[in-house]
């Protein structure tokens, strides 16, 4: 009886541990806070600071993706990013590095935040697959700016049916595949 009574807990603690442990994965890495002026803008999503070491950060927007540059708004969703933030100084609310070791965070320039305010103009989309790695209250700010500028009709919105940029890159591969 007292085996099994340590073994229940033994097996319950660990539970426990595995199921803490795997929902840390998903909230949100906040590696703090860095700052800098806008030097570059690759797109719509992508820009270049220049922090107070002189250094250069590639920033990849968190929470959004917007058009390619050869896909309908992708043009003109890096022309809005530009005119938001080129040569201003920006706070950057960091997160994590993506795959191509760019920084991805929260583009903010005084209390506005760029990646929700690129969505609001209706040239990014809200990207959902990683939406549960934003904090709730971000995630569901997103999701009502993409839901507004849907609903006005605002940017590529304007299309019957706008293809979001990784179905666009998808459809890419797969044709690159073929040939």
């Amino acid at each position: 009886m007292n085996i099994i009574k340590k073994l229940l807990i033994f097996s319950l603690v660990s539970l426990l541990s595995f199921i803490h442990l795997s929902s840390a994965e998903n909230l949100p890495k906040s590696t703090g806070t860095i700052t800098g002026k806008v030097i570059g803008i690759s797109d719509g999503d992508t820009i270049t600071i220049l922090n107070d070491k002189q250094e250069q950060i590639k920033i990849r927007l968190a929470g959004i993706d917007c058009p390619e540059k050869s896909q309908a708004f992708g043009n003109r969703a890096k022309i809005t990013l530009s005119d938001k933030v080129f040569s201003h100084n920006v706070k950057v609310e960091t997160r994590d590095k993506d795959k191509y070791g760019r920084t991805l965070g929260i583009v903010k320039v005084g209390d506005e935040d760029i990646n929700e305010y690129m969505i609001s103009q209706g040239v990014a989309w809200h990207y959902k697959k990683y939406a549960k790695t934003q904090p709730v209250e971000e995630a569901n700010r997103y999701a009502k700016a993409q839901e507004l500028a849907s609903q006005n009709k605002r940017g590529l919105w304007i299309q019957d049916n706008p293809m979001p940029p990784w179905e666009f890159r998808d459809q890419a591969k797969k044709s690159k595949k073929s040939n």
